[in-house]
């Protein structure tokens, strides 16, 4: 693999500045409340070298929910190479540890807030960052149908079901109360019995996956502790 250039190695630095300060700016003040101004003066650049990086409010906008989701679907694009359930379950708790960051759940409030009278937020918000997750999920799961791993009929509906159970219940609850995330435990609760559901709807080898599911929270639970 080419090293990168001191120059390149800049660019990508500074554009990930730029997206940090775009989630913190986004997430306080709103999409119809950001600006590129406030955007710029966060990462500590000026105005004419951030329009250098993204070309408007919305690129910037999309750009961001894009390397979240990047983060998600990593597991599934390059997997552990330990099997599917590991795959699953890394997967699982990349997606949990992301959707129910502070930050990331105050952009989703201002984003409900504010879709009545701006559609277009919603829409960009949807398209650039669930729709794009969803379809990760689903060439996942269809390659694993391919290899005789999972068996369904619509592959939409099983990727739905699997971040469905993995996480929807406490999702919901911690977007209306911020001041009642789930801890460790109780977030395992969900993640690890959706998990199990899924599994045991879609999988062609139900028994010996899910006693694979449970080694990995056997291990993940000693790991717990030792820290």
């Amino acid at each position: 693999m080419t090293a990168l250039s001191r120059r390149q190695q800049n660019r990508i630095d500074r554009e990930r500045r730029v997206l940090d300060a775009a989630l913190k700016v986004f997430a306080e003040a709103g999409y119809s409340g950001t600006t590129m101004d406030a955007v710029a003066m966060e990462a500590g650049l000026s105005k004419p070298t951030l329009y250098q990086y993204f070309e408007s409010k919305d690129a910037l906008f999309s750009a961001m929910l894009l390397g979240e989701r990047d983060h998600m679907l990593e597991v599934f694009r390059y997997p552990t190479g330990k099997g599917m359930v590991a795959d699953l379950h890394e997967f699982a708790w990349d997606y949990a540890d992301t959707v129910l960051r502070p930050d990331l759940l105050s952009l989703a409030r201002l984003i409900i807030g504010e879709v009545q009278r701006f559609p277009e937020i919603g829409r960009a918000y949807q398209q650039s960052g669930p729709d794009r997750l969803l379809a990760g999920i689903i060439d996942y799961l269809k390659k694993r149908r391919a290899d005789g791993r999972l068996a369904f009929d619509d592959a939409e509906l099983a990727a739905q079901d699997l971040w469905g159970l993995i996480l929807s219940a406490p999702r919901t609850q911690a977007l209306y109360m911020p001041d009642a995330l789930p801890g460790r435990a109780a977030l395992a609760r969900y993640v690890n019995n959706g998990l199990k559901v899924f599994l045991r709807a879609y999988s062609t080898k139900p028994g010996e996956d899910l006693a694979t599911l449970e080694a990995l929270i056997g291990v993940q639970s000693v790991q717990k502790v030792e820290r």
